[in-house]
């Protein structure tokens, strides 16, 4: 299976030895809980840049708030952890890469309690929430609901202590440099320096996630799946990339951003209502509130659909008196900037794009299937989601895997020992002749395509739209070397929309957090394994790898 793309691979025109030269180690890409790990951890024997396009502030990790999903208690057990997982990946889980993050969670949570992490207490021990599909309480919070702020903020200040660690804010990651089948440089735009070309040993994909390709979606603005689509023109395999996880509960109001709303709440004991007040989740899952989060978005727009509203309501308004700001306080203020009394109140939620599962195929230990190329975090696929995520695993992966690629990465890299050295290289694509189309349009389309196309319920024919009217796009923009950040975003989105929706219409099932409304059942006979999507010349080609039961 293949279709046609544009025969270019850079986005941008170049000549390497015109280009600000930087040299280093380790360049690590992406400053959320994965890249920052890595960092850490590759900084104990090597130098190391870390990059972000934002500041070290602006990322999906400081938006979570549930917390790490991590056995501290001596009644739960990893075991239980390792099952949990499991059962919610539907079957494309890797057990083995699953027991790792579950028996390796501990050790990195000693090491940010050791760090200055505060998390929340309970009677001197780490307090524990209650999050669905976990069959225990073992999620580890700070703040009642800013983990993930506490999280960054922890490693972020680590890694500025670290002197063999060098951090470029406000620099954009354009393409990866790759000769002779090895990823050698990353071609870069610094706010201040403008365009450098860093050289390293060895790179480390943590770029994040893919939401902002999605009208609706919990992520931070800067999650416009730039790792994915590097790694995809660079020649990396990329797996998984049809499952992409919707939170069900956004908050919901018109003309506002979408908030997250954790799941965290239902832990502890909200009820989802409809528009008339009547509870509905009993009736799609034994475990109501508490489903896994695929059934519990399917669900709420199931009962927005049948009851022709725009949203569905979270009721706490049983939890006694000043409980509610005091375990969510952030989510609290949130909806009283909103006038929502949480006490008198239901507060309004609906799903949105939340956390993209798939990403560049890699090992145990990140290595990608490009030479010198790593991948962690949300921007990899690590195997230990399957089709569908548990709750609060994804700080847990990012903590464990970062770690894991950090040490690879310094050990691969005090393997060469030749000084990292420039390498004549250039690219030049001349201008189209073709019309330019309105970027700030063509993504604010792009995105409501996707949400309704590529979004919790898909089709062959909404599929086939959407690669039809994405393929328009990429013929008027594609093909167009562009110079800012607005630019080169727009062309990823583009890139992995096209990605996202070729896994999808190939998937020709349902499972986990992929849903076809026109092949409604799980087909183990047929797709009990993993897409694959890669490069060659100048076609996409779709793989697929079985899991053999």
């Amino acid at each position: 299976m293949s279709e046609q793309i544009a025969k270019r691979r850079y986005l941008l025109n170049f000549e390497s030895q015109r280009l600000g030269q930087v040299f280093t180690d380790v360049l690590v890409i992406g400053a959320g809980v994965a890249g920052l790990r890595a960092a850490i951890e590759a900084a104990r024997r090597s130098h190391v840049i870390l990059v972000t396009k934002d500041t070290l502030d602006e990322c999906n990790t400081a938006y979570a708030q549930g917390g790490i999903a991590v056995v501290t208690d001596p009644d739960d057990t990893v075991e239980a952890h390792i099952r949990d997982t499991v059962d919610v990946a539907c079957g494309l889980g890797d057990a083995g890469r699953i027991e790792l993050m579950a028996r390796e969670g501990p050790a990195r949570l000693q090491e940010l309690i050791a760090w200055g992490a505060v998390f929340d207490l309970h009677n001197g021990a780490v307090a524990l929430g209650m999050e669905g599909g976990h069959s225990a309480r073992r999620i580890v919070h700070a703040r009642g609901d800013a983990t993930g702020r506490e999280v960054s903020r922890t490693l972020a200040r680590k890694a500025r202590e670290t002197p063999t660690i060098r951090v470029f804010d406000h620099c954009f990651v354009i393409d990866l440099v790759v000769d002779d089948g090895r990823c050698i440089a990353a071609l870069t735009h610094h706010q201040k320096y403008g365009h450098q070309i860093i050289w390293a040993r060895q790179i480390v994909l943590a770029s994040g996630g893919a939401g902002c390709v999605f009208r609706e979606t919990t992520n931070s603005p800067a999650a416009t799946a730039d790792g994915h689509a590097i790694a995809f023109r660079a020649g990396a395999t990329l797996r998984d990339m049809e499952f992409v996880q919707f939170h069900p509960t956004a908050l919901y109001v018109a003309g506002a951003a979408r908030a997250l709303v954790s799941e965290a709440v239902r832990g502890e004991g909200a009820y989802l209502v409809d528009r008339e007040g009547n509870r509905f989740m009993p009736r799609f899952h034994p475990d109501a509130e508490l489903a896994p989060r695929d059934v519990v978005s399917r669900a709420i727009l199931t009962q927005i659909v049948s009851t022709q509203a725009t949203c569905v309501y979270l009721d706490v308004r049983h939890f006694p008196k000043g409980r509610f700001a005091e375990r969510f306080p952030n989510i609290a203020a949130l909806c009283q900037n909103f006038d929502i009394d949480v006490e008198q109140n239901l507060i309004p939620v609906r799903p949105a794009a939340h956390y993209m599962i798939g990403g560049v195929a890699v090992d145990e230990n990140g290595r990608s299937s490009v030479d010198g190329l790593l991948a962690c975090g949300e921007a990899a696929a690590t195997g230990v989601h399957g089709a569908n995520r548990l709750a609060s695993n994804s700080l847990l992966e990012g903590l464990v895997f970062g770690q894991r690629a950090g040490a690879l990465a310094a050990d691969q890299a005090a393997r060469e020992r030749s000084a990292v050295a420039p390498r004549d290289i250039r690219h030049r694509q001349e201008q189209s002749p073709r019309t330019e189309l309105d970027l700030a349009d063509v993504r604010n389309s792009l995105r409501a395509l996707c949400w309704r196309n590529l979004g919790i319920d898909r089709n062959a024919d909404r599929l086939a739209e959407t690669l039809e009217i994405v393929d328009f796009w990429t013929r008027y923009v594609m093909d167009k070397v562009l110079w800012d950040r607005m630019g080169w975003e727009t062309q990823n989105m583009l890139t992995v929309a096209r990605l996202i929706g070729h896994a999808a219409l190939a998937r020709q099932e349902s499972r986990g957090v992929h849903f076809r409304s026109d092949f409604p059942d799980r087909r183990d006979d047929r797709f009990l394994g993993h897409l694959t999507l890669r490069r060659a010349a100048d076609a996409v080609k779709v793989g697929f790898e079985p899991i053999t039961p």
